[in-house]
Order: structure tokens, then C-alpha cells, then sequence
């Protein structure tokens, strides 16, 4: 029985990791998460003539380019990384100390005879790190969640309308995100790729306010 449970130890803590090494990346959010205005559309007269339609696409990938995304995007996104680097720091090295120790208790099971002193002080070690990391990955996540809201979502706000403001005044009907459907366009004709031009407009409107924020060193 115990060779079961340690076995499980050993599948619970790499899973455990493998998640961590996923999540624990330095908080970047991604420009995709734009918010747009909400509003509740007024019903269409059944008789009302369909309008010629106009559609373009913009990669909202490109927003968060360094050199040629929305500076303002840009910047705040970089001040949300700059100001949790150290706790996200700490966190990745939690997940890689578990995942070196999730490789040492592997190593410890297939040892013929098991140490079964060692093996206890290392399971009762993975356990305490595993707390650890969870209680401040958690914490990080949440305080993450909320400073991205006062950082990151009014410049989210202000692009999602100059967006919807630039598209009417140049008779789109329909703007579609490139970096969301890219697997299913299959062709495009370069004028209707508006991304480049909005950008420059959004960031000739909005310059940046402050010098830019320099970016961590590792």
C-alpha cells in the first residue's frame, strides 16, 4: 500500500507543476481582451432594407506590439508586469522547486531498497511546498485580476469605443478580430486589414502621457 500512495504522491505533485509551469508565466493580459461598450440593441424592423455591408479585420494581437502596438496599451500592461515581477518571480520558483522535487521522489521510488526515511521527509517537504505555492499563486492571481481592472481595463474601454468610432466613420458595417478567426479567413484582401491604420490613429489621438516603462530584466 504505501508503494501505491507514494506513487500517487508522485502523480499528484507533477501534475501539480505541470499546471504551475503553465499559469506562472510574468503577468502579461493579453491585448485580445479588449472591452467593448455593452449596450442593448434596439429590435430591427422586420420590413427595414438590408444596409450594404462593409467588413474589415484587426488583429488585436497587435495592440501590445512593443514598437508598433497602442503605446498606451503598451505601457500599462508593462506597468502590471513591473509592479508584480517580483511576487510572479517567487512563484515560478516555487513550481520549479516542486518540480525538481516531484524528480527526486520519482528517483527515490524506483531506489531498490527505498529509504522510507527519506521518502517521508521529502513527501512531508512536497506537501508544505505545495501549500506554499498555492496559497500565493492564488493570492497573485486575484491581486493581478484586480489591479489589471485600474490599470489595463479603462485603456481596454477607450480603444474598444475610438475602435467602433474609427470603423463608422469609414462605413464598416462589421469588424471582425483576425487573431481570433486567422484559421478561418481564407483570403483577405489588404485594404480590408485595418489594424496598422487604427493603431496609428488611436496612438496620434492618445500619445503617451509619461516616458514608457522599462521593461524587467530577467
Amino acid at each position: 500500500m504505501r508503494i501505491i500512495f507514494y506513487a500517487l504522491i508522485i502523480f499528484t505533485l507533477t501534475g501539480a507543476v505541470t499546471s504551475a509551469n503553465a499559469q506562472t508565466a510574468r503577468p502579461t493580459p493579453t491585448p485580445a481582451s479588449v472591452a467593448r461598450p455593452t449596450s442593448t440593441p434596439a429590435p430591427a424592423a422586420t420590413n427595414a432594407p438590408v444596409p450594404q455591408s462593409k467588413i474589415a479585420v484587426v488583429d488585436t494581437g497587435m495592440f501590445g506590439d512593443e514598437k508598433s502596438g497602442i503605446y498606451r496599451y503598451v505601457d500599462a500592461t508593462r506597468t502590471l508586469a513591473n509592479e508584480f515581477k517580483a511576487r510572479s518571480d517567487e512563484v515560478t520558483n516555487l513550481a520549479n522547486r516542486l518540480n525538481t522535487l516531484a524528480g527526486e521522489l520519482d528517483t527515490l521510488m524506483k531506489a531498490n531498497p527505498v529509504n522510507q526515511t527519506v521518502l517521508d521527509a521529502k513527501q512531508q517537504q512536497g506537501a508544505a511546498l505545495q501549500t506554499e505555492y498555492n496559497t500565493k499563486k492564488a493570492k497573485l492571481d486575484d491581486d493581478v485580476s484586480k489591479r489589471y481592472q485600474q490599470v489595463v481595463s479603462p485603456v481596454s474601454r477607450q480603444i474598444g469605443a475610438s475602435l467602433d468610432q474609427f470603423a463608422t466613420q469609414r462605413g464598416i458595417t462589421m469588424t471582425l478580430d483576425a487573431s481570433k478567426i486567422l484559421p478561418a479567413i481564407l483570403t483577405l484582401v489588404p485594404a480590408a486589414d485595418i489594424t496598422q491604420a487604427f493603431i496609428n490613429d488611436f496612438n496620434s489621438k492618445n500619445p503617451r502621457t509619461a516616458a514608457a516603462p522599462t521593461t524587467p530584466k530577467p
